[in-house]
């Protein structure tokens, strides 16, 4: 058996999320580096190419999709699964009321008692 450190779920959680975020990252910044090296350091003829178009076209929903997962994964919460506290227990009525209300209630008991 491997001995060494065991990561909680929140632990392994986090580095998922890490390690997806950055192949994602990485991912996109190329694309983004090879649509940009394609438009300004190929030359290019006076009329767009069919497989240019087609290229544009494909890369675009890709960005697009990476884009909205990248901002998802970042903006997402972490679903730590703590134990909920028991709520509080409800205050005695006698511990609500005011003052004046409260000797009311307090002469109100020593006479039936």
């Amino acid at each position: 058996m491997l001995k060494g450190q065991r990561y909680s779920e929140s632990e392994l959680m986090a580095r998922l999320k890490f390690i997806v975020g950055l192949s994602l990252a990485f991912t996109l910044t190329g694309i983004v580096f090879v649509v940009l090296y394609s438009l300004i350091f190929v030359t290019q003829p006076m009329q767009q190419s069919p497989n240019d178009a087609k290229f544009f076209e494909l890369i675009t929903p890709i960005a697009t999709f990476l884009t909205g997962i990248l901002s998802g994964i970042m903006l997402g919460k972490s679903e730590d699964k703590k134990e909920e506290s028991k709520a509080p227990e409800a205050p005695k009525v006698e511990d609500t009321l005011p003052e004046p209300v409260q000797e009311m209630v307090e002469e109100v008991e020593d006479h039936i008692a």
